[in-house]
């Protein structure tokens, strides 16, 4: 009986450390994968670990990472690898070892990012694009995002790299005015780029590029940046004309202070910013006033080439246009008049 058990024991014994050694190797990786783990964490001592260029295997267990080989053909001992000792666990004995194997590629790889959030000016922003990054310390990239978030997965690591990414990026553009984000969108994404560098070297990552692929906003906020972008007003003015109706609208709720805070409040708002004058105070006689004319015509808002006053159409685009009563030209769509503030019907 003894005899029977003991026999029994012994293959057990030789199942437990007489597994086969195993051919682990990263087999095909697709263009867009950047990490894959190896589906078994059982490993047979004698096993061959083949990375091949451009990848790196990594040994994780328990929140650790225990060694990390480089490119080449590794026989799993602790002659070839000496940190695989610590790997070593109980009944397995010396004839295998537990751990999660992990590949990360090395190469270049395009994230999309995406989302909406607000401008400085509480402006509604729509945004999409692509960022281009390497893996720089894949040690760092397992011990913060891999291993902690269970991304052992290219797609779980891609889910998560997109969602670090929309998050840096609308606290940066919360901050950011929206004549920036359109006018000067090639500055704003080269600081943008500096800052989030920062923020990915910390996960083992090096970003190369940032690319805006489109940005857009809703409503009356087009309406302003056009004149924004065509430089027919200041952006300034464009808010200041905001402020001012925003104001009149508050103003009626009341109405015993309607008129009189309205009368004095409101007119100092719409006041349009100093245009430069062709016939400065030095060349006036002294005490003789500024001589003022309406202009004849004006430059149309959509070709900038000027328009006869009162035509209700571009004699060069043949876009419809309108005028205030004061001479001022606006887009057709305009509902106020850009330069002086007059609603038009």
């Amino acid at each position: 009986m003894i005899d029977i058990l003991g026999k029994g024991l012994g293959k057990v014994a030789r199942g437990i450390g007489g597994l086969k050694p195993k051919v682990i190797e990263w087999v095909n990786p697709g263009e867009d994968e950047i990490v894959w783990r190896f589906p078994d964490d059982v490993i047979p001592w004698g096993s061959v670990v083949i990375v091949k260029e451009f990848e790196t295997a990594l040994f994780y267990r328990d929140g650790k990472i225990y060694g990390i080989l480089g490119a080449g053909r590794h026989v799993l001992d602790t002659q070839n690898v000496p940190f695989l000792s610590g790997l070593v666990e109980g009944l397995y004995g010396t004839s295998i070892f537990r751990s999660i194997i992990i590949f990360v590629s090395l190469r270049r790889f395009q994230g999309k990012f995406g989302g909406r959030t607000q401008t400085v000016e509480l402006a509604p922003l729509l945004f999409h694009g692509s960022f281009y990054f390497r893996v720089e310390d894949p040690s760092l990239l397992v011990n913060k995002v891999v291993g902690p978030q269970n991304a052992f997965t290219t797609e779980e690591l891609n889910d998560y790299l997109r969602g670090y990414f929309n998050e840096k990026i609308m606290a940066y553009l919360s901050k950011t005015s929206i004549q920036d984000v359109y006018v000067k969108q090639s500055e704003v994404t080269e600081k943008l780029t500096i800052l989030l560098r920062k923020d990915f070297s910390e996960l083992g990552i090096n970003l190369e590029k940032v690319v805006f692929e489109g940005v857009d906003t809703e409503g009356e906020w087009r309406d302003r940046l056009f004149w924004i972008m065509r430089g027919g007003v200041q952006s300034g003015y464009v808010l200041q004309m905001e402020t001012a109706k925003e104001m009149a609208k508050e103003l009626g709720k009341s109405p015993g202070a309607g008129i009189g805070a309205g009368m004095v409040l409101i007119p100092p708002v719409m006041q349009p910013p100093p245009q430069p004058s062709s016939q400065t105070a030095a060349s006036q006689p002294s005490g003789a006033p500024i001589a003022t004319s309406t202009p004849k015509q004006s430059n149309c808002p959509y070709c900038g080439k000027p328009v006869p006053l009162g035509a209700n159409f571009c004699p060069y685009c043949g876009r419809r246009v309108k005028w205030c009563s004061k001479g001022h030209i606006a887009p057709s769509e305009a509902k106020y008049c850009p330069t002086c503030g007059e609603e038009l019907k």
